[in-house]
């Protein structure tokens, strides 16, 4: 199994590089840290999990889109954005992009 993510930032139509991004992954009522990176300058994280590392259960992404936006010194609604998924089959990708606008996000399961 792995996971990756890709950024965008809409507010300008191009990739989120140097967003600080962190994979959690749940185990009882805890919240286990499995990565903690960056997005490079295509706006991905292309291996945020080991395939050896993979397990089925609930995943969290969690990205720091206010250090995103402070950094270019756009005012943004949103200081953290997670994304909670569920991985069932330990023998499938898992891609889950992300559209960010200071005001503004979607998501959804990718290929």
């Amino acid at each position: 199994m792995t996971i990756s993510t890709h950024v965008l930032d809409t507010s300008i139509g191009r990739p989120a590089a140097g967003l600080s991004v962190q994979l959690l992954r749940q185990q009882g009522s805890n919240w286990i840290e499995v990565f903690r990176g960056e997005t490079n300058g295509e706006g991905r994280v292309p291996a945020l999990l080991p395939h050896e590392a993979g397990a089925a259960g609930a995943y969290r992404l969690t990205f720091d889109i206010g250090g995103y936006f402070n950094r270019q010194a756009v005012e943004s609604f949103y200081s953290t954005i997670a994304i909670d998924f569920i991985v069932r089959d330990v023998a499938s990708h898992y891609h889950v992009p992300l559209l960010v606008s200071p005001f503004g996000y979607s998501t959804y399961r990718g290929s």
